[in-house]
């Protein structure tokens, strides 16, 4: 096996990019084009690539949040890196189109909050990507890689991310799933609603306006826990924008989020005016779609401003995912 080792990317080295268009859908793994967040990917040098991105001000799942004043949401760009890695990783590292790309972990943290504050504009969004992987000697094929980024809003360093990724061949996923389940894994289209019937939580107390987007329901409280049901509307189509026979990371990842703000929240009885700013995760298994996914997090009294939320996740009493959520208040937002 060989490794790919890269040095830090400097300003100089970053070329322009253009910000006319979004790229061409099947780079991004995206099925409608309103779902595609990347403008245009530039090799900055082998194995690194820079990306424009385009952040909407008006969208059904991203713009739908109750805090004020209005910020960027932080999983938006969380989706644009993950577009601009996918991309990059097919024009500059050669990786096949067709790969899937499974994610083993991640993390992910906002270091400007007030620059995601909407109206301020601080500069073009763009995302810096460098690539390391192993090949095998044997057929030159990328097996595991981690992609490390730098958020920009202009000159503004606002948030660094990395992931650890494993690629297979799609013959190689199935086979994967089946050994797993040990049947054949049903597929999204196939379901009109979540496994069993499960009311959803408010959409005001985990930060919503629009019901479609809310993923828990059934929440439970005690006295050092909150739990719910992470059950999403598989017609959401930024949630689910093509076929899926799991339930994708990001919706997971929501799932946490939104049990991070139900877990503040029910300290002081409201709905809590937070926002996420930082995310980690460590995957163990798929989340499978016909099997009831369960999410816990611990209350934590954290600070008067800040709170950090882990959030485990299981199904039939076996842990598949930790993840953990940062969430601060509006005075972050209001910074200088």
């Amino acid at each position: 096996m060989t490794t790919q080792v890269l040095d830090e990317v400097t300003p100089s080295a970053v070329p322009a990019v253009g910000y006319g268009r979004t790229i061409e859908r099947s780079l991004a793994h995206r099925s409608a084009i309103s779902e595609v967040f990347v403008t245009d990917v530039q090799s900055i040098r082998p194995m690194a690539v820079t990306a424009g991105i385009h952040l909407p001000l008006t969208h059904l799942y991203y713009s739908d949040h109750t805090q004020r004043p209005s910020a960027h949401d932080a999983l938006l760009l969380l989706e644009a890196g993950r577009q601009a890695a996918i991309a990059g990783s097919h024009t500059n590292a050669g990786v096949p189109r067709e790969t899937c790309a499974i994610v083993d972990a991640f993390e992910f943290t906002v270091h400007a909050p007030h620059a995601l504050r909407i109206g301020r504009e601080p500069g073009p969004p763009r995302i810096d990507t460098d690539f390391y992987g192993k090949t095998s000697r044997r057929n030159g094929r990328y097996r595991k890689g981690r992609l490390e980024q730098r958020v920009y809003l202009g000159d503004v360093h606002v948030a660094d991310h990395w992931m650890d990724v494993l690629f297979l061949r799609a013959e190689e996923n199935e086979i994967l799933r089946h050994a797993q389940r040990g049947t054949p894994a049903p597929l999204s289209s196939q379901f009109s609603a979540v496994p069993g019937p499960v009311t959803p939580v408010a959409p005001a107390l985990v930060g919503r306006q629009n019901p479609l987007n809310v993923v828990l329901g059934e929440p439970e409280f005690t006295a050092g826990a909150v739990s719910a049901r992470v059950a999403p509307r598989f017609d959401n189509p930024a949630l689910f924008d093509h076929d899926y026979d799991h339930l994708p990371a990001m919706t997971l990842v929501e799932a946490a989020r939104q049990l991070a703000l139900l877990t503040v929240g029910s300290a002081s009885g409201t709905p809590a005016p937070v926002y996420a700013v930082g995310f980690e995760a460590t995957f163990h298994r798929f989340a499978e779609l016909d099997v009831p996914v369960t999410a816990t997090a611990h209350r934590d009294p954290g600070g008067s401003t800040r709170h950090t939320i882990r959030v485990h996740l299981s199904q039939q009493e076996q842990e598949i995912a930790v993840l953990t959520v940062t969430v601060v208040d509006a005075s972050h937002i209001h910074g200088a």
